[in-house]
């Protein structure tokens, strides 16, 4: 699985809705803010900006480029820290402001449908393409799964 595949099972809509929900401040507080918009290939990054390039956006991510595809990823997870801090926190990995620490192996705390629990918990007040992105995103870059989480998948709680 590519991290393009993450976006493309959100699908269009989904992937706008990643756009909308990014934040410009903290890019910024990241310092991230001028590494993303040089990758986006944007002269100017504001919300609106962002939201008129997402066409454009979406066509090279359907062409697998994944290094834009590896920034917005990065843009997205920073602008939800909040949503990311609290999934941890309900699944108790330990974590430091949303970060796992560099010596920790976090894999076991993923135990089997960690993703039905967190998707069930965090549905109802997370925006729903964040949430299956952010649970995705953990399937693909630390435990490598090969297939996307599908939440109309996920059997009923």
């Amino acid at each position: 699985m590519e991290i393009s595949d993450l976006y493309r099972g959100l699908g269009e809509d989904g992937f706008a809705q990643l756009l909308r929900g990014v934040s410009i401040g903290k890019l910024r507080t990241y310092q991230i803010y001028e590494g993303f918009k040089v990758r986006a290939r944007l002269h100017k990054l504001n919300t609106e900006t962002l939201r008129k390039a997402a066409p454009r956006l979406w066509a090279r991510i359907m062409e697998g480029d994944s290094a834009f595809g590896a920034d917005l990823a990065q843009a997205v997870l920073v602008s939800h820290l909040d949503l990311i801090i609290a999934v941890l926190d309900f699944l108790g990995v330990p974590h430091e402001n949303g970060f796992f620490a560099k010596d920790m192996d976090p894999k076991p705390h993923f135990t089997e449908g960690w993703e039905g629990r967190v998707y069930e918990q965090f549905r109802t007040t997370a925006p729903e393409a964040v949430l299956v992105f952010y649970i995705n995103h953990v399937r693909w870059e630390l435990l490598k799964a090969e297939e996307l989480y599908r939440p109309e998948a996920a059997p009923a709680a």
